[in-house]
Formats: structure tokens, sequence, C-alpha cells
């Protein structure tokens, strides 16, 4: 039988007491998780406002100064549009509280909680990425093992960023190749053996459209991912019309990013991944009204439930009644894997 591997994961902690904090950093560190710490809500807040990450997990403890943790996490879910993992530490055994984190989606830890009981629970609420093997299958590192490892071009003009990337990238057994513009990749690139571009939407000179743009233009087939901010969900889909086969939003786990690297290279070297990809993707966005279909393409270009309903003469709780309706019909967890969905049912009616 083959042992499950280690998941590994980036984790916000917060915590007002520095003396645990620092704890937990340490615990989480040994056990090889990228670990951001916090000692409040606003500072949590800030931090990940900051773009640098984004969490696989978060590990709050309850009573927070200001808002509390599970305050915290709502505000933190709602602004990534997703339902991150989340533990609440407390030492409060109260019904009434252990009835408010288990609405909230939460894991209640009681301290002092022990250290198995604390890596244990981690390890099963952290997501698998795409990355991590399986029976059977080969990781990059191996892959490489057996034939020259893919590059993975990264263009950014933030070296904080441009590092981490990289670190994540070559942990995971890939080549990089980073640079600070546009410019100066264009200047080094040769076409041939297998890549991936990893190019930032906003840089100095040249931008990531024009450079995905001018690599469509020249016929080069190198598979690229945009990385945008947070809400620029238009943006993301005016690059995948220029070229780009996946993008991601600002601030990025390492298990998506890591995914969205291995799909845009399976894809890439694969017809028939692509192939299937877009037909799954027609079939679940054939399966939408033609008002949702309508109010789905004015959401993806950016327009509020409020304009659409007054564009179509509908009331606002209508817009949002379908917009629910959408996610729930094609199984998309957010605009941005709307977006995933749509462009790639999109691009498999003109093949």
């Amino acid at each position: 039988m083959v042992e499950e591997a280690r998941r590994i994961g980036t984790i916000l902690v917060v915590e007002d007491e520095p003396g645990v904090r620092d704890l937990l950093e340490l615990i989480l560190k040994d056990e090889g998780h990228h670990a951001a710490t916090a000692s409040d809500g606003a500072a949590a807040l800030e931090s990940v406002a900051r773009g640098t990450f984004r969490p696989d997990l978060i590990l709050a403890d309850y009573d927070l100064p200001g808002m509390n943790g599970l305050q915290l996490i709502a505000r933190l879910r709602e602004n990534f549009h997703s339902q991150i993992a989340a533990i609440i530490l407390t030492g409060d055994i109260s019904t009434r509280t252990s009835r408010d984190i288990a609405l909230q989606n939460c894991v209640q830890l009681i301290k002092p909680v022990t250290l198995k009981e604390l890596t244990q629970t981690i390890q099963r609420l952290l997501p698998i990425p795409h990355s991590v093997p399986t029976a059977g299958a080969a990781n990059p590192a191996e892959a490489a093992s057996r034939s020259e490892s893919p590059v993975i071009f990264i263009v950014d003009d933030d070296s904080r960023v441009r590092d981490g990337l990289r670190a994540v990238i070559e942990d995971a057994g890939w080549t990089v190749d980073a640079y600070s513009t546009c410019e100066a990749f264009l200047a080094a690139y040769r076409p041939g053996g297998e890549a991936c571009l990893l190019i930032d939407a906003y840089l100095p000179g040249m931008n990531g459209l024009e450079l995905l743009q001018r690599l469509k233009d020249a016929g080069h087939r190198l598979p690229a991912i945009m990385i945008t901010g947070y809400s620029d969900v238009p943006l993301a889909v005016q690059a995948i019309r220029a070229g780009a086969l996946d993008f991601i939003e600002k601030p990025i786990s390492n298990a998506e990013l890591l995914a969205s690297v291995e799909r845009a290279l399976e894809q890439s070297r694969d017809a028939n991944k692509l192939a299937a990809w877009q037909e799954d993707s027609a079939h679940r966005i054939g399966s939408l009204t033609p008002r949702q279909r309508q109010i789905m393409e004015l959401v993806l270009v950016g327009h509020s439930s409020k304009n659409i309903a007054a564009d179509l003469g509908i009331s606002q709780r209508t817009v949002e009644t379908h917009r629910w309706a959408i996610m729930k019909k094609t199984g998309a967890k957010s605009l941005a894997a709307l977006a995933r969905l749509a462009l790639a049912a999109e691009s498999g009616d003109h093949t």
C-alpha cells in the first residue's frame, strides 16, 4: 500500500500572544509549511492585501483584539471568493461558541492543543495539489530524471514575487528562468523544448497582454499563464483570448500555482487533454439558459449586478439568483473558475 504524500501549504497564523504565535510558526516551518503570521485581524487583512501570498489554510485564535477569529475568516473568504480551510483555536468550550464555529464551516481545536492533534488536523484540511504524486504517477522531479526538465519562464518586475515563484517552482523539480521585463525575456527567448511562461499582467514598458499577443502573432506555441490582481477577471479574459492557456489571481497559493503550471504543460503536450477539457467546459456552459448565458457574459466583462439589472430591465435580486444558478450549474467556485470554463468552451467551439 502506497502511503499518502504529506500535504504542504501556505498557512496564515493569527494569534495575539507573541509566544504562542512564534511557537506555532516554528512548528509549521518544521513541518515544511510556508507560514505567515499576524497579531490581529487588521494586520492579517493588510498582509494578504499586499498580494505576496494566498493562504491554503487559516489558523486563528478565537479571541482576537478587534474582530474575532470567525469574523476575520469570513472577511478573508469573502475577499478571496473561496471557502479557505480554517481552524479556530479557543479555550471556550461553550455550546454557543462551538455552534458558531461549526456554522461557519471551521474546525474547532480546544486550547491547549497537542502537537499531534494540530498536525493531523492540518494534514486533513490542506488541499491536495495536482503536483502531489499518486500511485503510479511521476512528479515533476521524477519526470525530469527521464528527460530534460521543462523550463518555467517568469516575467515579473517585483523581485520578491519572482524569488517566491522561483522557490516554489524549483522545489517542484522544474527549471526556472526569470526576467523583470517583457523586453528582457524576448531578447533571451529561443523557441524549442518544453516550457511554460508565467507573465504578470502589469509591467513597465511592454505589458503582459502585449507580450502574449506578440508571441501569438509570431507563431510561438509557448503555453502561458497570466498572473492578475484580484478582480481582474475581464483582463484575464483578454489574456486567454490573446493566447494564454490559464490565469491565476494574486495572492497565489502554492497549490494553485503548481496545479496551473502542470495543467498548462499537460495541455500543451497532449492535444487530447486540451480537447477533453474544452468538451467538458462546453457541456457545463451549455447547461445554462439563454438568460443565464447573457448574464454570465456581462459578469465576465466586469459589470456589477446593479448595472446588469438596469441594462436588462430586471431586479438586482433576479440577477443575483441567476448568478447563483450559474455557479451551481457549472460547478465553478469563483469568477476566475467560471471565466476559465467559459473561455475553454469558447475555444472548443472554434476548433
